[in-house]
Parts: structure tokens; sequence; C-alpha cells
């Protein structure tokens, strides 16, 4: 009889120890999962993990091998690069400069410097542009009609969304 209680104290405590992992909230569990939005300058501390790195294309250079867009600061300056390796389509990369951008990846130290090397075009989405196309409306040209039938704008614009 001591046996049968003693067994079931035991299965008693096992099944309280689960069930408080089970009932603990799925924001904590689900966090851990996503990958944490970082600024450029901070892509040093987390190399190894899973990231996405915000930051402005100030400059693209392009290698017969090799593409490298250096943000924030062109290069040797730049805290953080994305590398384009041949057979990952990126269309116009040189239209990226001065384009805000957000890269998803692994963050690796490749001398010292934070690069996500990119695999697949939904690991890059376009945020916006440094330059505003108001800037270049004279105010003196009539008025353009817009479009009725014209789609809605988005605010952030993935790569894959425009192929």
């Amino acid at each position: 009889m001591k046996t049968l209680f003693s067994i079931l104290v035991i299965l008693g405590f096992a099944f309280r120890l689960s069930a408080g992992d089970t009932n603990a909230p799925a924001s904590s569990k689900t966090d851990a999962s996503v990958p944490l939005k970082i600024g450029t300058g901070q892509a040093d501390q987390y190399y190894g993990r899973e990231m996405i790195v915000t930051g402005t294309v100030a400059q693209v250079t392009i290698r017969p091998k090799v593409k490298f867009l250096n943000l924030d600061q062109p290069f040797p300056n730049s805290p953080f690069t994305v590398v384009i390796f041949p057979g990952t389509f990126i269309p116009d990369v040189e239209g990226l400069k001065g384009k805000a951008i957000e890269v998803k990846g692994r963050i690796k130290n490749f001398h010292d410097k934070p690069e996500i090397a990119l695999d697949s075009t939904n690991q890059l989405t376009i945020l916006g542009s440094t330059i505003s196309t108001n800037s270049m409306i004279s105010t003196n040209a009539p008025a353009i009609p817009q479009p009725t039938n014209a789609p809605p704008s988005l605010e952030a614009t993935n790569l894959t969304e425009i192929l």
C-alpha cells in the first residue's frame, strides 16, 4: 500500500511539473522562435543567431562572383554587410542604394564584421527610400489625376511580391 501511495505521489508531482510548463504564456514560447529585429550597430552582438537587421543601403558593390550591400556607411566603415552570391536573384541591386531595408538570416562574422549572406529573395524586404518623391514634383505643374483603380500602396514591399 505504501508503494502504491508513493507511486501516486511521484506521478502527481511529475504531472504538476509538466502542467506548469504547459501553462506558460504563449508569447514566451513563440518569442524564442521569432527572430529579433535589430539595427546594424547591434549585429556584432548576435553572431550565429537568426535575426532581422534593418538599415539603409549606403553602398552597392558588384563583383563578378558576389554582390555586397553595405548598410548605413560605405566600406570600410560599414557596420553591416549583406552578401549576395550568384544564384540568388535580386532584381535591380543597384536600385537599392538609399533604400531602407531589412534582412533576415543568420549573422556571420567575416573579418570581425557582421554580415548575412542571402540564400533567397524572401530574406530581403524593402522598407522605403530616403529620397522623397514629393520633392521631384514641380509646384507649377498641373495636377495629374490619379487612377481610381490603382492598387493600395504597401508600406513594406517584399521582393517576391514584385516578381
